[in-house]
């Protein structure tokens, strides 16, 4: 197992270094860095003036330098201008060019500073992390055991009534994006002039005008079910639909299996089976699935953030974004980066103990 995980982890570097300079390329080309430029110094500057800023704020030179001073195994650049003022990436605050480290990337803990936020890139990053934390584990607090009891009954009679209405819940569920369940939920139970909340507020079922919030912004500073719910049931819904699918073909399978027949045939119980012979080997197939849900809800949560007004991670991206914050939009690569690398090695090694046929040499 070590060199496994050994192998795995050196193979993850390696990915890790091609995918963050493959960002870090497209978020430094020549358009993205004149319009840099220009949101921080004039929109009337000259292609002088602008070349020469880019320089003087180190974005000057090859693309591998810049990378490697980014990353923190290259030097930091330095600038003195005319006036005999030292600029470099390590020089902030109170720090001198005397006593400013040679080194000072991401390896380092200096992210950057953001132009959107105009702050330190890892306070913005860390806030966003942190809503969206929350909201991911509600959304995995929700979705997961609703799609296994789903799948798992469904798995349970292929074929009956019960399979058939839940198969129909999760094929629709799989086929209905964040942006339209959104949309749909926030009209059913979180608008004043359609919906349910109307006819709920016209016999005084509730007390204020609708029966969820329609933002979830009010959620960053204390979460109730009635600001939170309308999020975490758009993100669920979807994934409720994808993992019921796969445990119900999971489930489908090992029922056909010869020792679940050699079970009943000894007068074992239907449901002793299905719990004590049938019901571990088919989650083998679905963990593999839930733990991929990780990456998938980070990248997932930008549409629901955006559309409910939370100042999440996804909100935090598409802002860096709209904006070009070039260091605000390399360390949300970086994170979504490594999310997706350790949730992958997570899922092999947790599917290796699950499943004891799988042996590592």
């Amino acid at each position: 197992m070590l060199p496994f995980v050994l192998r795995r982890t050196g193979l993850m570097l390696l990915t890790a270094l091609v995918l963050t300079f493959a960002v870090f390329c497209l978020t430094n080309l020549p358009p993205n860095l004149e319009k840099l430029a220009r949101s921080e110094g004039s929109v009337r500057m000259s292609d002088e003036a602008i070349a020469s800023w880019i320089v003087n704020n180190g974005h000057g030179g090859s693309m591998v330098s810049r990378y490697g001073e980014w990353l923190g195994v290259m030097p930091g650049w330095l600038r003195t201008d005319d006036k005999g003022v030292t600029r470099g990436r390590c020089i902030s605050g109170n720090v001198t060019p005397e006593t400013a480290p040679r080194y000072c990337g991401i390896l380092q803990g200096n992210w950057g500073f953001s132009t959107f936020a105009k702050a330190p890139v890892t306070e913005v990053l860390a806030r966003g992390l942190a809503h969206t934390g929350w909201l991911m584990l509600w959304v995995m607090i929700v979705m997961v055991p609703t799609s296994l009891i789903i799948g798992v009954l469904s798995g349970m009679r292929e074929g009956s009534a019960t399979d058939r209405v839940l198969s129909t819940f999760s094929i629709a569920t799989t086929a209905t994006p964040e942006y339209v369940s959104g949309v749909i939920f926030v009209a059913l139970f979180a608008s004043g002039t359609a919906g349910i909340s109307p006819w709920l507020a016209e016999h005084g079922w509730i007390s204020s005008r609708t029966l969820f919030q329609g933002t979830a912004t009010s959620a960053m500073d204390k979460i109730t079910f009635w600001n939170f719910g309308l999020p975490v049931m758009t993100i669920a819904l979807y994934g409720i639909g994808y993992i019921a699918r796969m445990t119900r073909a999971s489930m489908t399978e090992v029922m056909t299996q010869q020792y679940i027949r050699t079970a009943r045939l000894k007068g074992v119980g239907f449901a002793q089976v299905v719990v004590k012979h049938a019901l571990r080997n088919a989650l083998i197939a679905p963990f593999t699935v839930i733990m991929l849900q990780f990456p998938w809800l980070l990248n997932g949560v930008v549409i629901v953030e955006t559309l409910f007004n939370y100042k999440g991670f996804g909100w935090t991206l598409v802002q860096a974004a709209g904006n070009n914050d070039i260091n605000l939009l390399l360390a949300c690569s970086v994170v979504a980066v490594f999310v997706v690398l350790v949730t992958q090695l997570i899922s092999d090694v947790g599917y290796v103990f699950l499943n004891p046929r799988i042996r590592l040499s």
